[in-house]
């Protein structure tokens, strides 16, 4: 059961010097083109894979943040799963939060994990849809990518999404495991800074 945190919430813990550790899951790329202040970034994907030994690095208030919610809540599932107290998600993600005119740091700007699969997927279905006026039965991959993108939308999860977040346009050579137990480990908790 995913403990949910609106924009408004979060903002008020941020202001009152009592913020919780932010964990950002989205790709590095996503992260780097923006992100809210203070956020650490632990893309879904290595959080899945190495959720134990992140585990002792977040005792404290974690929110998780991604850019609608869905991933946020896979990392929700992930971390509850090993026990880790005190785990909410973010309503709505960096959507939600550019809404309500958070702050947020900017960076070089991308496409979101996100589009990336519109462009894709779309890419494909065209281009097997062309195909089969010359080659019979090409538009039966249009018809798996279809079944494909009604699975990601029913399992509130998405294949091509986390191939793609493993493209290096969508990695930074700073976001590996070492690097962020260090930068979780030298950084006291957001609500305990001086």
């Amino acid at each position: 059961m995913s403990t949910a945190l609106d924009t408004a919430q979060l903002r008020e813990l941020i202001d009152s010097g009592r913020a919780p550790r932010l964990l950002d899951v989205r790709t590095p790329a996503e992260f780097d083109n923006s992100h809210i202040p203070g956020a650490y970034n632990v893309p879904l994907n290595l959080l899945k894979e190495h959720r134990t030994e992140l585990r002792g690095h977040l005792d404290e208030d974690v929110v998780l943040i991604c850019h609608s919610g869905a991933r946020a809540s896979q990392a929700e599932r992930t971390l509850a799963a090993i026990g880790v107290p005190n785990v909410k998600v973010l309503t709505g993600g960096m959507v939600a939060w550019r809404v309500t005119a958070g702050p947020i740091t900017e960076g070089t700007p991308r496409w979101d994990l996100e589009r990336q699969v519109r462009l894709v997927a779309g890419a494909i279905v065209l281009a097997s849809v062309v195909a089969s006026l010359f080659v019979p039965g090409a538009e039966w991959v249009a018809g798996v990518i279809g079944a494909g993108l009604t699975i990601a939308a029913l399992s509130n999860t998405c294949a091509l999404g986390m191939l793609l977040s493993r493209l290096p346009y969508n990695r930074n050579a700073s976001c590996d495991l070492d690097t962020i137990i260090g930068q979780l480990s030298d950084a006291a908790p957001a609500g305990r800074r001086s």
